[in-house]
């Protein structure tokens, strides 16, 4: 039992490990507009989430696609739990 458990295993790259794969699909948002009460999808790319040191402070943001809105909403755990799962963009926030 002296053997090393990765005794005459291959190292693999990180090429060779994504090697199968053929696409990733990307995860998608929904989302509402207040101003034109707009319903939609946005991809992560289009999201940004803004961290705060209280719930106050943290919000995420989008500009509304059907009518250009700047959008800002609260975001409570749950919502910064997935929006960071899904590849969101975080900004953290620090107070003086």
């Amino acid at each position: 039992m002296s053997e090393s458990v990765t005794s005459g295993a291959r190292s693999m790259t990180v090429a060779s490990a994504f090697a199968g794969m053929r696409s990733v699909t990307p995860v998608m948002f929904r989302a509402g507009c207040p101003d034109c009460r707009g319903s939609f999808e946005l991809t992560a790319s289009a999201l940004r989430l803004a961290i705060g040191a209280t719930s106050r402070t943290t919000f995420y943001s989008f500009t509304c696609p059907d009518c250009g809105a700047s959008v800002r909403k609260p975001a409570g755990e749950r919502i910064v739990e997935l929006l960071t799962g899904g590849g969101v963009s975080t900004l953290r926030l620090h107070t003086l």
